[in-house]
């Protein structure tokens, strides 16, 4: 059991240091291996494996979302709330909820993404950190929605919780930061159409990134450059995405490519400037290489 937990948390660590081709295969066959052990295993073991392989299913949804597989990254998400519910741990079941959330958020699902967000608020412990979580992707939702005023209301509420939710000792979340927060007042501010607010705004959340997220400021970099080409800055949208482009190659990650997917559309007006077309030239052939090494 504890070589098991062990195995995803440096899973875990493998996929933000080289992203999720690298790890997908492993955390399948790990819980292939976790239902073969359940067969056997009795009273606390058998429930003990259970919560394993529910937090194995939860990863490897996250892995599929990474990849750009929000289909598969959905029934993962699926099997894992089953799961939770299996085991009967509430804290588990609501950060299930969350991702699910989350999901909802990343694939623009407008009728989802709120309701899924306050479900996991209601089932989480007052004033946790899963709580604040929730509140979070609550708040993107609103905004895709297109409501400022309760997304930047949600967001409120988020920071105003911060300090609280650092103390909570649960294992849940444990990356909600104040750069986390501000990534996705972002994102909302994007979706509503304020781009040179988003820019600025996803500048200063990249900044205050920790050290060690090398994936996810890639992610973040490729939605400030669209951004910035929303404000007509298509210079600075190019040169950021190149830095982003790097972060795809080195890391697999469909996130990063999925966005600069949409900053190669959104830069076609300016495609003459020597630096988007750099840029466009450069994406261009990562994803001939990457279909490539697909076939």
């Amino acid at each position: 059991m504890e070589h098991l937990r062990r195995t995803r948390r440096l899973l875990i660590d493998s996929d933000n240091l080289l992203g999720p081709r690298q790890v997908v295969g492993a955390v399948r066959d790990h819980i292939q291996v976790i239902q073969e052990l359940r067969r056997d295993a009795k009273g606390i073991d058998r429930r003990d494996l259970m919560e394993l392989q529910t937090q194995y299913g939860e990863f490897l949804s996250w892995i599929y979302q990474d990849l750009g597989n929000p289909k598969a990254a959905s029934y993962w998400l699926d099997r894992a709330m089953q799961w939770s519910h299996t085991v009967g741990d509430t804290d588990l079941s609501t950060y299930v909820m969350a991702r699910k959330a989350q999901l909802a958020g990343d694939t623009a699902d407008l009728v989802d993404v709120v309701d899924l967000a306050e479900a996991a608020q209601r089932m989480a412990r007052p004033r946790s950190r899963l709580a604040a979580v929730a509140r979070t992707y609550e708040a993107y939702g609103h905004a895709l929605r297109g409501d400022a005023d309760e997304s930047e209301r949600a967001i409120d509420d988020v920071r105003n919780a911060l300090d609280g939710a650092a103390v909570d000792p649960t294992p849940w979340g444990v990356w909600l930061s104040a750069s986390y927060v501000e990534i996705h007042r972002a994102q909302g501010l994007e979706a509503l159409g304020r781009h040179d607010q988003a820019a600025d705004g996803f500048a200063v959340a990249i900044r205050m990134m920790p050290d060690g997220y090398h994936r996810d400021r890639g992610v973040y970099m490729a939605r400030q450059a669209v951004a910035l080409a929303g404000a007509r800055a298509p210079e600075q949208a190019a040169m950021i995405g190149m830095n982003a482009l790097m972060v795809a190659g080195d890391t697999g990650s469909g996130r990063i490519t999925n966005e600069l997917a949409r900053l190669d559309k959104a830069l076609i007006p300016w495609q003459r400037a020597p630096e988007v077309e750099e840029f466009r030239a450069a994406f261009d052939s990562a994803l001939a290489h990457e279909t490539e090494m697909e076939a």
